[in-house]
């Protein structure tokens, strides 16, 4: 992962989550936020706008069910990492049955979250190197 920049797009509706995901997320060498959204419709244009590397969402961002959301997200930018976040630990089988990347539960400690995090891109980074050249360069690629 030394020297891969990864962006993010974090979903949620409460400013003080946001700024203390962005704070976590800007402290870690490579990794930045490009943006943030209160609400599904904010989040979709952030998406199709840019296509991040991967978003943290929460389950319950207003504006869209959360399955529903996420089949949009997949629609315009396939390849994006999708980490679920709720403060409710019994949405982690929905969230990954949804098609979820990662389900992160907001109760636990932020170093889980940033193990998490490396894991699904350590996880993610391996299987396109064992394909072919192009695909591993069309991480952020959205079509």
């Amino acid at each position: 992962m030394s020297g891969m920049v990864l962006n993010f797009l974090i979903g949620d509706a409460q400013p003080r989550v946001r700024f203390g995901l962005r704070l976590l997320l800007e402290q870690q060498p490579g990794w930045r936020v490009a943006g943030e959204a209160e609400d599904a419709q904010t989040l979709l244009d952030h998406v199709h706008g840019g296509c991040p590397d991967m978003v943290l969402l929460d389950w319950e961002l207003p504006g869209m069910p959360a399955q529903e959301l996420l089949a949009a997200i997949r629609q315009g930018c396939p390849r994006l990492w999708v980490v679920f976040m709720s403060g409710r630990d019994e949405l982690r089988h929905p969230a990954l049955q949804a098609g979820a990347d990662v389900f992160a539960y907001k109760a636990d400690p932020p170093e889980n979250l940033l193990r998490l995090i490396r894991e699904l891109v350590a996880e993610k980074v391996n299987q396109h190197t064992h394909q072919e050249p192009q695909v591993a360069q069309q991480r952020g690629s959205c079509h």
